[in-house]
């Protein structure tokens, strides 16, 4: 597979390179410091980490928010990166803000889907009222190989202010953990938005971080075509095609809702 990985020199740069974006994002805004949603995942450990060096430990808020999909692994592990980094945090469970939402919309029938995204939009949410209320922006916790295939929520997780790693591939951003101090555990724990029980992202995807990394560094943001991309990275043309779908149909997702053109009268 394609190895996209930086050098030690490549990996100092990008955190000061990302510690600088943050600083400088949080005194454009005026704001106090920032607030996160901490899943125990590799995105959002990385991402404090860096908010941590950029802003001190007393002006990063972390958010653990759990539902009933979310394992006890990865909200330990969420409240273990908010306890080694020093950040204040809380707890707050959101499945019963869930089950009233779709309990008072007539007819819902919870499909699976819907309910998922529910939660996602749900904890944007709560990252915002914590926000207004201390003076914060919102760090989203988003990476390019999400951002490149849509794999996040419209109005959901990134219902934020910035993406501090949104210019990484996930391979990157796992070996910046690393570099940053993470635990092996967190680095190289396997990706799931826990949207609903069992939920990942490869299975949901149908390819893996590695191979959707390696489509889009030589495909969609290269000039490969189908078959040499294919040839070059050891995979069936249907993976290639199936990262090509991902990224054009979550187009609508990477811009501003659309509006009519001004119309002269």
């Amino acid at each position: 597979m394609l190895d996209l990985r930086f050098s030690d020199a490549e990996l100092a740069a990008q955190r000061d390179h990302i510690v600088a974006f943050i600083e400088e994002t949080v005194a454009a805004a005026g704001a106090d410091g920032a607030v996160l949603g901490l899943s125990g995942g590799v995105d959002s450990t990385t991402t404090a980490y860096l908010a941590v060096e950029a802003l001190g430990t007393a002006n990063v808020r972390g958010l653990v928010l759990p539902a009933s999909v979310s394992s006890d692994e990865n909200m330990s592990d969420a409240e273990r990166v908010a306890t080694e980094l020093g950040i204040d945090y809380d707890v707050v469970e959101i499945g019963s803000i869930v089950d009233e939402l779709v309990e008072t919309i007539p007819g819902a029938d919870r499909d699976r889907v819907a309910v998922g995204n529910a939660r996602a939009r749900l904890r944007g949410v709560v990252n915002y009222y914590v926000a207004n209320e201390e003076n914060r922006i919102v760090l989203g916790t988003g990476n390019r190989a999400e951002a490149m295939t849509g794999y996040f929520t419209k109005y959901g997780d990134q219902a934020v202010d910035c993406n501090p790693i949104g210019n990484l591939y996930k391979q990157q951003v796992r070996q910046l953990a690393s570099y940053l101090g993470a635990a092996d555990d967190l680095a190289e724990k396997e990706a799931t938005a826990e949207l609903w029980a069992d939920q990942t992202d490869a299975d949901e995807m149908g390819v893996d971080y590695d191979t959707v990394d390696a489509v889009i560094a030589l495909h969609i943001e290269g000039d490969a075509s189908t078959t040499a991309t294919a040839r070059e990275l050891g995979i069936d043309e249907s993976d290639v095609e199936r990262v090509r779908e991902l990224y054009t149909v979550s187009e609508h997702k990477r811009h501003m809702p659309p509006a009519p053109a001004p119309l002269t009268l």
